[in-house]
């Protein structure tokens, strides 16, 4: 099971390449962009509730999908391509194993314990 989720997540973050290769941005500007949700940690100075607030915020793809649906509605490329980068991060994230936080510590994810 954990390699047929692992692989739809690949579709997804194929699917995000896909989106942003339609758009009028340079190539390089994916994967420039594609970790800047990971500034999301930052939240973990303050402490651990305020991290994975902030992390799951960012990394949830539901967050994502809303921003590139606002950005479309309004024809406006910046949240268009931020939903983009946003959704693309996070299915980057699952392939890897990392998921949404829980708030008691960062290596305690939906998906598991990271690193276990």
């Amino acid at each position: 099971m954990n390699s047929l989720l692992k692989l739809e997540e690949v579709g997804q973050f194929l699917l995000a390449i896909l989106i942003f290769a339609n758009l009028d941005y340079a190539w390089w500007v994916f994967p420039t962009c594609i970790l800047l949700p990971d500034l999301s940690m930052l939240g973990y100075l303050v402490n651990p509730k305020i991290g994975a607030l902030l992390y799951n915020f960012f990394h949830h793809k539901l967050t994502a999908i809303l921003i590139f649906a606002l950005g479309t509605s309004l024809n406006t490329p910046i949240p268009i391509l931020t939903g983009i980068i946003l959704f693309g991060h996070s299915a980057m994230d699952r392939i890897f194993g990392y998921g949404l936080k829980y708030n008691d510590d960062f290596k305690h994810t939906h998906l598991g314990k990271i690193g276990k």
